[in-house]
């Protein structure tokens, strides 16, 4: 079970020891329990190790399996031999004899994610997971199309995401950089791509749980000149968006300060209004999501109890199916009330940010799970 507000470990690279420790024991006591260290810079391992040391368990660790330091640089590396001794360095530097998550690193090419799945890097993690040197085995990737070959190959258990409602927007791409670029953000991009929302519900099928890097788009997110919505959003709001997808287990904050935490774990007292990404993203500029169920929880009140969000994630996950899983109809089932309760009233209708016809999707549900 892990604190839906994780640590990621990237800005601790440009602290002291003393400084480290400071931010992941405020970490702890704000009931943080996950933390990502992707990093195979020295220093920041050695600092968190000893940051986590008296209270190892704690913490369940994402550690990745190809990140390599060489020449005093980071390196994403295939070499078997220096990704066991980057991941050796890891186990010593944590002082720990395993790693709950054990990531393949970095994978967004989907030639050389069927080259790691067939090959010995593969087997290398194959086997730290049979000694128990990890609990599971998960990838990194930025790729919708590889994360759907990952979640549907029987071999990953968890994939580390990028996920904000910026990057939900684009297409698949094996260059990290496009996410980034003002130009690929053009006028006419509207709503989550279908590959993306695809990828979230195959992993809810399956089990697959998913851990969210870049929900704040690098911070870009946060004023209107650089976002490419052309409106600001809060820290708040992006993880409320992140986690209302389908799968995510947790979101993976980069804290640079005991302030970045609090702007982050404030999510868990923040009020519904502050919470809303769905009417800043209504009402910008650019880039609609006009149409699009998002789960953001805007129709409720239902004068009839019905939970309209998770009828349409359910009716979502269902039409996946050739036929409708035995799971995802008993879960239906078993709402306190569902579409057949639908008393076609209108109010969620004229509260939904998006223009999604809750009506007729509650007739078609009941349909489909009748």
């Amino acid at each position: 079970m892990v604190s839906e507000i994780g640590l990621g470990g990237e800005w601790l690279e440009r602290h002291t020891t003393e400084e480290v420790a400071a931010i992941i024991g405020y970490c702890e006591k704000q009931g943080i329990n996950i933390l990502d260290c992707w990093m195979s810079e020295p220093n920041v391992r050695s600092n968190i190790g000893k940051a986590i040391e008296k209270n190892r368990e704690h913490w369940i660790i994402q550690g990745h399996i190809g990140s390599t330091w060489q020449n005093g640089q980071y390196v994403k590396s295939r070499d078997l031999t220096k990704a066991k001794e980057a991941f050796n360095d890891l186990l010593t530097r944590f002082s720990t004899s395993y790693i709950d998550l054990g990531m393949i690193h970095f994978v967004d090419e989907e030639k050389e994610f069927h080259e790691i799945m067939n090959g010995e890097f593969y087997e290398f993690a194959h086997s730290l997971k049979e000694n128990g040197t990890i609990r599971h085995i998960g990838m990194s990737t930025h790729n919708p199309r590889v994360a759907r070959l990952a979640a549907l190959s029987g071999k990953i258990e968890m994939i580390l995401f990028s996920i904000n409602p910026a990057f939900d927007m684009l297409p698949a791409s094996e260059d990290l950089n496009d996410y980034f670029e003002s130009e690929t953000y053009k006028e006419g991009i509207g709503g989550i791509n279908p590959e993306r929302a695809e990828l979230y519900r195959i992993c809810e099928q399956n089990g697959i749980g998913i851990t969210v890097m870049k929900g704040y788009a690098g911070g870009r997110l946060f004023e209107a000149s650089a976002s490419p919505f052309g409106v600001a959003l809060t820290p708040v709001q992006c993880l409320h968006y992140a986690l209302t997808r389908p799968a995510v287990a947790s979101v993976l904050v980069g804290y640079d300060s005991i302030e970045h935490v609090d702007a982050a774990v404030r999510y868990e007292n923040a009020t519904e209004d502050e919470k809303d990404y769905a009417t800043a993203l209504a009402g910008a500029p650019y880039h609609a999501y006009s149409g699009q169920c998002t789960y953001c929880g805007h129709c409720a009140p239902c004068p009839s109890g019905i939970d309209i969000a998770m009828v349409n994630k359910l009716y979502d996950l269902a039409t996946m199916q050739d036929d409708v899983p035995a799971t995802i109809r008993a879960h239906y089932k078993n709402l306190s009330a569902n579409g057949k309760d639908c008393i076609a009233c209108g109010g969620c209708e004229k509260r939904c940010p998006f223009g999604v016809h809750v009506i007729e999707r509650m007739r078609m549900a009941e349909s489909l799970f009748s």
